[in-house]
């Protein structure tokens, strides 16, 4: 197999790598989401200074056999990276996946990295012995955390979302305000959610692995945002906003601007002298509400969590989300090289 950089200006080519991508994706799991070619290129395309993103498809006979892809992080967790490896289902079992794996490693030892994440999506009861699994395992990874996925269906009665909203706010009545947006985030609003993004990396269940803050700037969070357009996408961000104006909440909902009906639950999450006002739940119906309004064709919403993050957990349970995968979660460390 002949590896080597993907041509993200050739079209044809990012097809046959979104293809590879799709299937292997999606094996065992033929109704989970996905995201589409537009999604995907925008994702590949696109710049993110906060990481260095490489591509690379593993050919045979001319054709794409395999896809591959490493993130480094640069302005934070500099000692980390993160690696999916996909191989076309009628060339799986050839050991092609290990050689782009390898490859992948390759980049990460020769960059300083000594932890090299990675994930895959597998029936809850099957976290260590499905052959995803055993894959990462049998070249050097090790079970790090298990996410649970879950699906919510949709639409939700408003009458119940209300219930939750005013459940909620019996905690929080002493001057928080709950506000929507989607691309128009007030300017005075941003550095404190960006603080409150950088939070999420540390306090969020990870694990055997330990997270630095994430550095989440203004700038950075302007990049995010053309990232987001350039997919065809767009968000819904709800705020609880703390009496002083500082951002103590959010929850953010990712939506293709396709027909798929699916939407995906990126965050939610509450700064740390902030929590116990039921400001999660909050932000997450009020969030849900906003949705069904503008966007009253979509079907279903996408969330995982950590096993262990009992709030999140209990706030998903509540609102009907079902349980459905898990993913699981790998590390594969190194030494130090010497003299660094």
């Amino acid at each position: 197999m002949d590896i080597r950089p993907l041509a993200l200006d050739d079209d044809t080519e990012m097809r046959a790598a979104f293809e590879v991508n799709r299937s292997a994706e999606l094996i065992g799991r033929e109704e989970a989401p996905h995201w589409s070619f537009e999604n995907f290129l925008g994702a590949m395309r696109s710049i993110d200074s906060g990481e260095r993103m490489e591509s690379y498809v593993g050919c045979v006979d001319g054709a794409v056999a395999s896809f591959g892809v490493i993130y480094l992080f640069l302005l934070d967790n500099t000692d980390k990276g993160f690696v999916e490896v996909r191989v076309d289902p009628a060339h799986q079992g050839k050991g092609y996946g290990r050689q782009m794996l390898e490859h992948l490693m390759a980049i990460a030892e020769d960059d300083g990295r000594t932890q090299v994440l990675a994930e895959t999506k597998v029936p809850i009861d099957q976290v260590e012995t499905h052959p995803k699994s055993r894959f990462l395992k049998a070249n050097g990874f090790t079970h790090a955390n298990v996410e649970l996925v879950r699906y919510l269906m949709l639409p939700v009665d408003d009458a119940e979302i209300q219930t939750w909203i005013d459940s909620a706010a019996e905690k929080h009545q002493d001057g928080y305000r709950i506000e929507t947006f989607g691309d128009d985030i007030p300017a005075e609003l941003i550095p404190s959610l960006c603080v409150l993004f950088g939070q999420l990396a540390v306090d969020a269940p990870t694990g055997e692995v330990d997270f630095e803050e994430e550095v989440m700037t203004p700038e950075r969070f302007a990049e995010r945002q053309e990232i987001i357009k350039s997919m065809g996408r767009t968000v819904l961000e709800t705020l609880a906003i703390a009496p002083d104006g500082i951002v103590a909440a959010q929850s953010t909902l990712s939506i293709p601007l396709d027909d798929s009906g699916d939407v995906w639950q990126w965050g939610t999450f509450v700064h740390r002298e902030h929590r116990g006002k039921r400001l999660g739940l909050a932000t997450k119906a009020a969030n849900l509400r906003a949705l069904q309004t503008r966007f009253p064709d979509t079907k279903r919403i996408v969330t995982q969590n950590a096993e262990t993050n009992a709030f999140m957990v209990s706030i998903n349970e509540l609102m009907g989300f079902e349980l459905v995968e898990a993913s699981a979660e790998f590390v594969r460390r190194s030494e130090p090289a010497s003299g660094s």
